[in-house]
């Protein structure tokens, strides 16, 4: 019965999935992009000095407030938020889902998830500034939110006269179908993490793989119920202390195992650039990938891996204290370069110096019955012995857990836009149903298939991404004037701050951006 059930959903799945990423997906990905880098003139780069700057060198640089936890009691640092989204994206998708990329799709696959990175550095961008701009404030004091807000209560002023009725309209429907996608989402990725996880512990220890898969299931959910009732202060909390020694810790073991195999590098590449457009495995019961197979895993696994065009990193940083949307908007384009640029730039090489050959790739890859999770811990066996299984072991699974987390709080504040209009009662009850039943499917997540887990987190991230993209090329125009807005202030330019789309809301905000210039100028005069 379980196995039927199984069947059809992965028979439907594959359906939708055929449709979601078809090449409309792949050419509006790309699309925005494209014209979102052109309307900024290609701030990702031009002022990527400017945010390294304002993220990481000024948080090194801040005080202990902007290191560490807010003091407020409803948000968070704007670290602490970017500690949420970054947890958010850097999980599975940066080491078992580039090493799954590159067995289903070849090393050119590697290509496209940069060239999805690059645009995605803009798109990630142009999100956070929408959702900043459009966040509000709760009776509590908490902040709301994501591609729901922006897009239903953007759209309205996207157009004049007899449109505007049509664009109000349009902006709702889109908003209530993001804000469902980000909630099936949310279950869907966190299926794939906890998946994955046990699927490591199976690798390392052996043993009855269902037996290790319930229990690795129910330990999961057990930590993890008792951190999402803290709600986005606890989840950041933790996110900001696991990120950073989690991060710094694949960086350093990536790094050895490229070291090991340093002559390997320039064939690493190689087989990167030779392979974007099609791949014939020099060994192995692989006859070839073709084009579209191969940008599609690229596109689709960089999505999955630094979410950007999802718009469910916004949803982190909304609830961030910082008044300037375009200043959070800038740990977005960091974000997606340090997910992808170098997480997942890590992963390939360390996958690909480690199988790969002067001929092409090894069977190792594509052997029948090769996965993806024994294969990514193969690699750091390969240099380390039991050491670095051990070290993977944990890793993974930390990278996963963090990932859990913070598409936990995704869902929660979709399903609370969902039942915004049902009260403060509604609204509770709504999204503690949704934290039980998330809690229990991680359960459920451990015992199923890894491929279908892959397929419907694919799934629903293209369909998550459908509404926000088409919103953010609509509003793409709001997004260059608030970035105008910003610089031409940091130049001297007399002009009004645009930090919120609600007139009493910016105004609060200017109050406090004055009060917050005004303790900077006094602590530097000391």
């Amino acid at each position: 019965m379980w196995d039927k059930i199984i069947g059809v959903i992965a028979e439907v799945n594959s359906f939708v999935n055929g449709l979601v990423w078809g090449w409309p997906m792949i050419v509006l990905i790309l699309g925005t992009g494209i014209l979102l880098t052109v309307l900024t003139k290609a701030l990702q780069v031009r002022k990527f000095g400017t945010t390294w700057k304002e993220t990481i060198v000024a948080t090194l640089k801040g005080s202990k407030k902007k290191k560490g936890a807010s003091e407020k009691e409803n948000s968070v640092s704007p670290f602490e938020a970017f500690a949420t989204a970054i947890s958010g994206t850097v999980g599975t998708g940066n080491i078992v889902g580039v090493t799954s990329a590159i067995m289903t799709g070849g090393p050119g696959a590697v290509f496209w998830m940069w060239v999805s990175a690059f645009f995605g550095m803009i798109t990630n961008y142009a999100e956070n500034v929408l959702g900043m701009y459009f966040r509000k404030k709760e009776h509590n004091g908490d902040f709301s939110g994501g591609p729901a807000y922006y897009l239903s209560e953007g759209l309205s002023g996207f157009a004049k006269g007899k449109w505007k009725a049509f664009f109000k309209t349009f902006g709702k429907i889109l908003g209530v179908a993001a804000a469902v996608f980000c909630t099936f989402a949310a279950i869907g990725m966190s299926g794939v993490q906890t998946n994955k996880i046990s699927a490591t512990f199976q690798s390392a220890l052996g043993g009855d793989p269902q037996v290790i898969a319930i229990v690795v299931g129910v330990i999961v959910a057990a930590v993890l119920g008792l951190i999402v009732l803290g709600g986005i202060k606890s989840i950041g909390r933790v996110a900001s202390f696991l990120v950073p020694f989690m991060s710094l810790l694949f960086i350093l073991m990536s790094l050895a195992v490229i070291v090991a195999n340093v002559t390997m590098v320039g064939t690493a590449f190689a087989l990167i650039f030779k392979n974007m457009f099609s791949f014939q495995a020099a060994v192995g019961g692989v006859t070839g990938f073709a084009f579209s197979q191969i940008i599609q895993k690229g596109l689709a696994r960089g999505v999955f891996s630094n979410e950007a065009g999802l718009g469910s990193s916004v949803i982190a940083y909304s609830a961030s204290e910082t008044c300037e949307p375009v200043k959070q908007g800038l740990w977005g384009v960091f974000g997606v370069f340090f997910d992808t640029f170098v997480i997942c730039t890590l992963t390939a090489l360390v996958v690909l110096v480690s199988f790969g050959d002067s001929v092409g790739m090894t069977t190792v890859l594509y052997a029948p019955g090769s996965v993806d999770t024994t294969v990514a811990m193969n690699a750091f066996e390969g240099v380390f012995g039991g050491f670095g299984t051990a070290v993977y072991s944990v890793i993974l699974p930390l990278f996963a857990f963090t990932t859990i987390l913070a598409w936990s709080y995704y869902g929660e504040k979709s399903v609370d836009y969902l039942f915004r209009k049902t009260g403060e009662r509604g609204r509770k009850i709504a999204t503690s149903v949704f934290k039980v039943a998330y809690v229990l499917l991680v359960i459920v997540s451990a015992v199923i298939d890894g491929e279908l887990a892959w397929a419907i987190s694919d799934t629903f991230n293209g369909l998550m991404a459908l509404p926000n993209l088409i919103g953010l090329v609509l509003m793409s125009g709001l997004v260059v004037k608030i970035t105008k807005n910003y610089f031409d202030r940091k130049k001297g330019v007399d002009v009004k701050p645009l930090l919120s789309a609600y007139l009493e809301q910016n105004d609060e905000f200017i109050a406090e951006l004055a009060a917050e210039n005004e303790a900077e100028e006094s602590s530097d005069a000391e």
